[in-house]
């Protein structure tokens, strides 16, 4: 099963083309409307609008060899430790060796934008990024319906 973090997710047609070749389920889950797919293998799932609810629904359905697509660290911490395959969608893969370091370095980030000395500006997504996620992201669902 393929869990997408979807609002704001500048990747689903490359996860829809990867999951439509290997034949995996996914599921977008947002607090605001999803555009609707005839595809029987593809779910929305709309929440409420309170603070991380996509994040808990999604926390509370993945499981191990499920593949995760989120930019959101916090919500990444989660599903590592319940043994998901975590990617963001610039292609940046959340694992065990990793996890701890990407969650340290976003508390830094968010205590120097609370205290002025960082504006918090993010790069641009770019074609660069969607060509490595397209990359990363076939990898890991091969790797996920292998395990």
């Amino acid at each position: 099963m393929i869990y997408v973090d979807a609002d704001a997710c500048p990747v689903k047609p490359e996860i829809l083309k990867v999951a439509e070749r290997l034949g995996m389920e996914v599921t977008f889950v947002a607090n605001s409307g999803l555009r609707p797919s005839r595809d029987p293998m593809v779910r929305n799932v709309i929440v409420s609008n309170a603070f991380d609810a996509a994040d808990n629904w999604i926390a509370e359905h993945t499981g191990p060899t499920d593949v995760v697509v989120t930019a959101d660290v916090p919500l990444a911490v989660r599903c590592v430790a319940k043994g998901s395959f975590v990617t963001g969608p610039t292609g940046r893969v959340f694992d065990e060796t990793n996890i701890g370091m990407a969650s340290a370095m976003r508390d830094l980030g968010a205590h120097l934008r609370e205290t002025g000395e960082s504006k918090g500006y993010n790069a641009a997504f770019s074609p660069k990024d969607r060509s490595r996620f397209l990359e990363t992201f076939d990898r890991l669902c091969r790797r996920a319906k292998n395990a």
